[in-house]
This record gives structure tokens, C-alpha cells and sequence, in this order.
């Protein structure tokens, strides 16, 4: 095997994988299907229980996909991050004004972000969890506005991207700032090298 099936339409997973040397395909859902459908959270769900059976929900979909497609067999790899404050779970936001609303939540606060990465090859699957620390300096509702009017929370679980302009709204981090992008790049790499991926 030279390649990994990366089961995921984010760019940024595909850009951090690019950045660690892995050659990847996209598996995406078939057509028609609903890849949000697997994000709903359970009634009194933790957010560690949410990201660990969202992960395995997807790779169960991708492994299940690569069976029904002429394909080349390969690794399959996929991920999941949700944003959690204390208990409460912050996924992507339904429209700007929700987004407003997470933003303003985070406002001068710690939160975790957390990311399951999960993989199968073979009769082997394993997932991996990387959690973050990342406290956001107290943000003015004109600085929110602004930042939801440039479109980029949208479709981002807390409403924001580290690795965009949100960037200037963190005081600190502590973890993994690849996890907080959505591919924790260390846990990652170890999964491969269980596999006996050829990179690592």
C-alpha cells in the first residue's frame, strides 16, 4: 500500500496529511447522502462520548463505502472534532446569528476542543483521541459581528478556524494545535505506524 483513503471533505485534513508526507484519496459520502446526519448529539451526551462514537459511526460509513466501490483496498482514515464548553457540546453553527451566540459564549473563557482520529486496514481499526486547551481573550460584540460576516465559521464546530482569523482572538493554547485544526498530526502518525503504513 502507498496511499490512505482519507474519508473526510475537510480541506485542512487533507492539507495537514499533505504536510506529513502521506499520499491520500478522498473517500466522500455517495451521492445523496447526508455526512451531517452522523453528527446529531445524544440526549445527556459527554462531549468525549460524542467525538469517540461520531468517529466510529464515519469510519464504519467509509469502510462500508470502500466495500461497495471498485476500488484499490487501502487504509481508511477519518476524524471528528467538536468544541466543548464544560459539557456543552458546540457544534457548527445553523446560521450567523447562532454563530454569534458560540462566539460570544467563548468570549474571555477556556474551552476544550477535542478530536477522534480513527483507522482501519484490514481486520485492524484502531482510534486515536487528542484533547486541547484553548482560552479566547474577552471579545466586543463588533469584533464578533465582524468576524461572523467574513463566513468563516460557518461549517466550523465552535464557529471558528485556529488556523484563520480567529487566530487573534486566542490567548493561549495548550494541546495539539493540528487537533484543534481537525487532524492531530502525533496521534496520527502513531496510528499509521501500527498500520505499518510505508511513511511510518
Amino acid at each position: 500500500m502507498n496511499f490512505i483513503y482519507l474519508a473526510s471533505q475537510s480541506p485542512r485534513r487533507a492539507q495537514l496529511l499533505d504536510q506529513l508526507g502521506v499520499p491520500h484519496r478522498l473517500l466522500l459520502p455517495d451521492s445523496g447522502e447526508d455526512p451531517e446526519a452522523l453528527e446529531a448529539a445524544l440526549a445527556r451526551e459527554s462531549p468525549l462520548a460524542y467525538v469517540q462514537r461520531v468517529t466510529a459511526l464515519k469510519l464504519d460509513r467509509a469502510v462500508q463505502q470502500l466495500a461497495r466501490r471498485d476500488l484499490p483496498r487501502a487504509p481508511v482514515l477519518c476524524a471528528d472534532t467538536t468544541v466543548a464548553l464544560g459539557r456543552t457540546i458546540l457544534g457548527k453553527p445553523e446560521d450567523p446569528a447562532h454563530a454569534r451566540r458560540m462566539l460570544a459564549s467563548l468570549s474571555g473563557t477556556a474551552h476544550r476542543v477535542l478530536t477522534a482520529v480513527a483507522l482501519h486496514w484490514g481486520r485492524w481499526s484502531a482510534q486515536a483521541l487528542s484533547i486541547s486547551r484553548v482560552r479566547f481573550a474577552p471579545l466586543t460584540r463588533a469584533q464578533i459581528a465582524a468576524y461572523v460576516a467574513s463566513g468563516e465559521p460557518m461549517g466550523k464546530a465552535g464557529a471558528y478556524a485556529v488556523q484563520g482569523r480567529a487566530a487573534a482572538f486566542i490567548e493561549h493554547i495548550s494541546g495539539s494545535y493540528s487537533g484543534i485544526m481537525g487532524l492531530p498530526m502525533f496521534e496520527t502518525a502513531a496510528l499509521l505506524r501500527r498500520a505499518n503504513f510505508h511513511s511510518f
